[in-house]
């Protein structure tokens, strides 16, 4: 893998994000009666996209938001003109990666057709969202964001609604928490414009369709496990090299499992809660490979994961498959709506390099072949043995390339270190499917006891 790609200037880059930071400014002080540095954001945003064919919608859009008399319609063009930004900064990093990994990218299929949706109800949500938008983030109160549950509770029963409502009723949930806005001393003002311009896309007929899907048949190798953690959910995806059964070019996949969480439930315990609903987990962790039969994958390379088209394999070494297996694998194409800088997550290789830790702030820097690339350790998960020492001591690394704020960065997800003269491997999901760990263990059992005690109490409640 090369460095140098990635510390290069892109060009464009910086100002495509100024004109979407400048839209969201503007849309956090509310579009019902914009001031003059509202009014001048929303014109660089339109003027931003003025080579585009969203040049005119986005342009009248513009002036009549500005004006305080933007409709939803002018809002959707608004929504689009941002996401068309930040899809082409996506673009642009995406292709530095590809340029540094040496990998091929795989041709986006034809969308899928969408099934039939209820005008009406994609209607009333665009209509919330409206309202947001005319509110600004500082200016949300319980009226406006209440606005929302009848929307979502008319949307639930709707399967082809599912992934609106999930971002609707997220959305609220979070700003109901943070209201009243006038009070608020720190807004996530590119978190929250992200949630609405894609939330405004995606009430548009045919934008939520499901991905096209189809099956594979082979052999599955992990790379890693990604655990993400929240008070209330937990989600471990999977970063895979799938070599097809007919020989054909191996292929990078992704298999996720989320699931709902209490908040006393912490390190290796989130595995107890992960582990039940995908074998895959524990073939991650006692470094084994999967044998697919047919299993649901979708054209952007997540597998629909189900047990009964999988079985386990023999063993299959991360490192050994990170290097003779990963260089060769394409990589999946991006969906039209996923195409957005936050989501960048590319599976890499690293080794022969030197390792630069900060005393001051503990942050690690790997430099290969003179290029410096910063590596994020707050993301190594508590529920696993990889620790911040001991990506320090590593002499290779997988991990996940990232962007953000402004520069490419490493997540680890396993390193290869020497422990008394001898290469050991250290990773991230190492207790996916268990372990004998004395602090694993530890929270394993203590995650027992209180899942155990939170179904005793909730079958007390149903009890009665």
């Amino acid at each position: 893998m090369r460095l140098d790609p990635l510390t290069e200037t892109v060009d464009g880059l910086d100002e495509a994000l100024t004109a979407v930071d400048a839209f969201d400014r503007a849309l956090a002080g509310g579009l019902l009666r914009p001031r003059p540095a509202q009014a001048a954001g929303l014109m660089e945003l339109a003027d931003a996209v003025a080579a585009s064919p969203l040049a005119t919608r986005a342009a009248e859009a513009a002036e009549k938001a500005a004006a305080g008399a933007a409709s939803e319609d002018h809002f959707i063009a608004l929504a689009a003109a941002r996401t068309a930004l930040l899809g082409s900064v996506h673009d642009a990093l995406t292709a530095r990666a590809d340029e540094a990994t040496g990998r091929s990218r795989d041709e986006a299929p034809a969308p899928a057709a969408a099934g039939p949706q209820a005008p009406n109800l994609l209607a009333a949500a665009r209509s919330w969202l409206g309202d947001l938008a005319r509110a600004g983030w500082q200016g949300i109160d319980h009226d406006v964001v209440s606005g929302s549950a009848q929307v979502v509770s008319a949307m639930l029963p709707d399967p082809e609604l599912r992934r609106l409502t999930a971002l609707l009723d997220g959305f609220a949930a979070e700003l109901a928490a943070s209201c009243p806005g006038a009070s608020l001393e720190r807004i996530p003002v590119r978190r929250w414009a992200d949630l609405w311009a894609r939330g405004m896309l995606l009430t548009l007929p045919g934008a939520a369709a499901a991905p096209a899907t189809g099956t594979v048949t082979g052999r599955l190798l992990p790379l890693g496990v990604d655990l993400q953690e929240h008070a209330t959910a937990a989600q471990a995806q999977v970063h895979a090299v799938f070599e097809p059964a007919d020989g054909d070019t191996p292929r990078l996949v992704r298999a996720s499992v989320s699931v709902p969480k209490p908040d006393t439930v912490l390190g290796a315990g989130v595995w107890q809660l992960l582990r039940p609903h995908m074998t895959l987990l524990a073939a991650a962790g006692e470094g084994r490979s999967m044998d697919l039969t047919e299993m649901p994958v979708t054209a952007e390379g997540d597998l629909i994961w189900q047990d009964e088209h999988a079985r386990t394999g023999g063993p299959a070494d991360a490192f050994a498959t990170a290097r003779v297996a990963l260089p060769t694998a394409t990589t999946p194409p991006t969906a039209p709506l996923d195409r957005h800088p936050v989501r960048l997550a590319h599976p890499v290789f690293l080794e022969g390099y030197a390792v630069e830790r900060d005393p001051d702030d503990e942050t690690v820097t790997f430099t290969l072949a003179g290029h410096r690339l910063a590596v994020d350790t707050d993301r190594v998960p508590a529920a696993g043995p990889l620790t911040p020492e001991a990506v320090a001591a590593s002499g290779a690394c997988i991990g996940l390339l990232r962007w953000d704020d402004g520069r490419f960065f490493l997540q680890p997800l396993a390193v290869e270190t020497t422990v008394r003269r001898k290469t050991v491997a250290v990773h991230a999901g190492a207790w996916a499917g268990g372990t004998t760990d004395k602090a694993g263990a530890k929270a394993e059992k203590a995650a027992t006891d209180a899942v155990t005690v939170l179904r005793e109490r909730a079958g007390r409640l149903l009890r009665k």
